[in-house]
This record gives structure tokens, sequence and C-alpha cells, in this order.
């Protein structure tokens, strides 16, 4: 039987060494890591860098390999493709061998080499376009990280607040049993009605319930904070401390000017007002004439080589005269498109300059509320006692028992709702002043 015991208690000290106790900056780096989330972000990223290397790769000149076979009696076709060979002879020029020649074979083997001397622009702007945007996904991704990491505070608290709640509902119950074995006690002493007990074991039922509920909204919260790090739901998670980050320095005035010039999703939108600038130089560019140089290696031959070779030297001018109004019309669309992204800026710049106002006004507000409900707990719990002592006596009703207890618990909830309030409101304030990285962790 001893040794049964010794098994027993290793088996529960192996489980609790095994189940993982984190902290928030190792929920945060599984989150940056892990979440779905900044995978699309982190792949927009990389489509916007291809893109880049597209339009860089546009500007330098371009070599094409082909080999082309063919065979056939067409009259002109057959003759040039034989004097492509070099096989042209007296006998070819007899009328009946020109106009129904055997059929030919050849194999041209070409190299060709295109290179872009001038396009009105265009491509120095579709690169600067493709810049901007790599820069605007860049940023984009930042503010992603951002807004996972306020995401990632708010499920932590989230698990402590559950827990709190847990915590306020098991005080309750057993207050609620308190308060049945008093009815109890009083009723066998014919101090008291049996409707007492009755109602007071209606009230422990209820407790009971109410426990029930806040170990549900626990498992839930933990559930979020598991999604959220990409961890499988089944899996044991235990969170550390509490977490209450520094609100930053600085009066509103200042954060703002931050904000404005630091915001990563102010940058990227201002980067996306730059490609969309890009973007109309480079539709001009499509109404200015086109200057490029050729360059090419012919090889013919009856099958596969390289006899009867020839070149080709060319420069190509090129404009588009009239194109019934298809290049203006794509001027004034990408001019419509920069207007856009300019009035979205102005717009996220209003609501970030809003956000922070209105973020540090709730955390001053958070600090109000926290302060008064701690106060509130403390009567709360002494008019409580007082209460319950009244009803020993058979002063007062179980009706005013119940009610003084309901009151605690409110209290208490209130005061783990300001708690959480305080820690996510200061967030908030970091996220909307552009400041919240994983140092702040």
């Amino acid at each position: 039987m001893r040794y049964a015991k010794i098994a027993v208690i290793l088996v529960l000290a192996w489980q609790d060494a095994g189940a993982e106790t984190l902290t928030l900056r190792q929920a945060a780096e599984a989150v940056l890591h892990q979440n779905p989330e900044l995978a699309v972000s982190q792949a927009r990223v990389q489509q916007a860098e291809s893109g880049l290397k597209q339009a860089q790769g546009a500007q330098m000149p371009h070599v094409r390999l082909s080999v082309t076979a063919s065979r056939t009696n067409d009259a002109l076709g057959a003759f040039g493709l034989k004097l492509g060979q070099q096989r042209i002879t007296a006998a070819d020029f007899v009328p009946a061998t020109l106009n129904s020649p055997d059929a030919i074979n050849n194999v041209n083997t070409r190299v060709e080499v295109q290179a872009p001397l001038y396009t009105g622009g265009q491509m120095q702007a579709q690169r600067r376009e493709a810049e901007a945007l790599v820069r605007a996904s860049r940023d984009g991704d930042e503010a992603a990280r951002q807004q996972l990491l306020l995401n990632t505070l708010k499920a932590w608290q989230g698990v402590h607040l559950a827990r709190a709640y847990l915590q306020v509902a098991e005080q309750g119950r057993a207050a609620a049993a308190e308060a049945l074995r008093v009815a109890d006690s009083l009723h066998k002493q014919g101090a008291a009605v049996k409707s007492d007990a009755l109602s007071a074991r209606v009230n422990l039922e209820d407790a009971k319930l109410r426990v029930s509920e806040a170990r549900r909204l626990e498992a839930d919260a933990l559930d979020r904070l598991k999604l959220l790090m990409g961890r499988p739901l089944g899996e044991t998670l235990e969170v550390g401390a509490e977490f209450l980050p520094a609100l930053p320095p600085g009066v509103d005035e200042d954060l703002r000017a931050q904000a404005l010039n630091q915001h990563p999703a102010l940058k990227a939108l201002r980067a996306q007002v730059d490609a969309a600038g890009a973007g109309v130089e480079a539709a001009r560019g499509a109404r200015r004439p086109q200057i490029s140089a050729l360059a090419r290696q012919d090889w013919n031959d009856k099958s596969l080589g390289l006899d009867a070779a020839s070149y080709t030297l060319a420069g190509v001018l090129s404009w588009n005269a009239f194109d019934g109004g298809v290049a203006k019309a794509g001027v004034d669309r990408a001019q419509a498109t920069r207007l856009e992204q300019a009035a979205k800026l102005r717009q996220a710049e209003d609501g970030i300059a809003y956000q922070i106002t209105e973020a540090r006004r709730r955390a001053l507000e958070a600090e109000e509320r926290l302060s008064a409900r701690q106060s509130a707990v403390q009567q709360a719990e002494e008019a409580q006692r007082l209460t319950q002592l009244r009803y020993q006596n058979g002063v007062t009703t179980l009706v005013d028992l119940l009610a003084a207890q309901a009151q605690l618990d409110r209290t208490r909830a209130d005061l783990a709702q300001a708690r959480f309030d305080r820690a996510a409101a200061r967030g908030e304030v970091l996220h909307a002043a552009g400041l919240l990285t994983l140092d702040q962790f």
C-alpha cells in the first residue's frame, strides 16, 4: 500500500512538472511565429518583393532562345527557307521548280536580345511603384504584429479575468453553503421558518451553477489564447502572472505627433499613396514614344545545326498615337486611385489621433474605476459580515443576507473586470500610438 501511494505521488508530481507555465512574452513570441494571420501578412510582403524583382527585371535586356522546326511545299515559303539555308542554285529558278517545289525541312535556331532604351519613364515609375508597395507591405506586416500583440495581451488578461470570476463564484458558493447551514440551524432551534432553509438551499444550487459557468468561461479563455498561439485546443497550458503595461510618457499631443510619424499603419498608407503616384507616372509613360534595340542571330539547316548563319540588328521606335482614349483613361484611373489612397490616409490619421485621445481617457478612467471597486469590495465585505451576524441573531431576514452576499459577489466581479479594463486600456494606448512591441512584454 505504501508503494502504491508513492507511485501516485510520483505520477502527480510528473504531471505537475510536465505542465507548461508560460510568461506573457513567451506567449507573444509563439503568436508571432505561429499565428496564421501573420503568415498571411508575411505572404503579402513576399508578393510585393517578387513584384519589385519583376519591375527591376523588366529594365534589363531580355535574351530569348528558340528552335523552330518546319516543313513546307509552299512556293514562296520553300524558296525562302532554302535561301535561308544558303542552298539556292540555278536549277531552283526554273519556273516549274519555283511554282511546284518539293517539300523542304528547316530547323531555325535563334538567339535574340531585346533591350528597352526609352519607355517614356514607364519602367522607372513601375519600379518606384513596386518599391513603395514593398514598404507598404512591410509596414503593414508590422501593424499586423502590433494588432496580434494587443490581442495576445487581451487574451492573456482574459484568462485571469475568467479565473477571477471563478474565484468569486467559489466564494459565493462557500457563502451560500454557510447561509444554508445557518438557516438549517436556526430552523432546528425554531428561530427561523422552514422557507428560509428552502430558499437557502435554492441559493446554494444557483451558486453551484455559477461555478460551472465560471469554469466554462475559464476554459473558453484558455482556448482563445491557444488559438492565437497556434496550439492544439487539447494541450495543457498554464499561464503565468497577470501583466500590466506601462503607459507611454508624454501628453496627448506628443503621442499624436509621434504616431503620425511612426505608426506602421500610417506608414503603410503613405507608401500606398506613393505607389499610386508612381502608378500615375507609369500610366502617363504609356502615352509617350517607346524606343528599344534588337539583336538577333539565326541559323537555318535541314536538321538541327548551326549552318547558314545570319544576324539582324534593329532599333524600334513605336508610339501609340491614337488608341481611342484607352491610355488617357488609364491615367485618369490611376489619378483617381491616388486620390482614394490619399483620402484613406487622411481618414486614418484623424482616426489614429482620436484613438490615442480616447484610449488615454479610458486608461485614466480605468485607474479611477479600479480604486473605486477596491473600496467597494471592502465595504461590501463588511456589509455582508454585519448582515450575517444580524441574521444569526434573528435581527434581519434571509432575504437581506442573500442580497448582501449578491452585492458582494457583484463588487468582486466588478473589481476583476476593472483590473482587466486597466490592462486592456493601457494596451490600447500603446497600440494606438504604434508603440506596442514585443519589448513591452
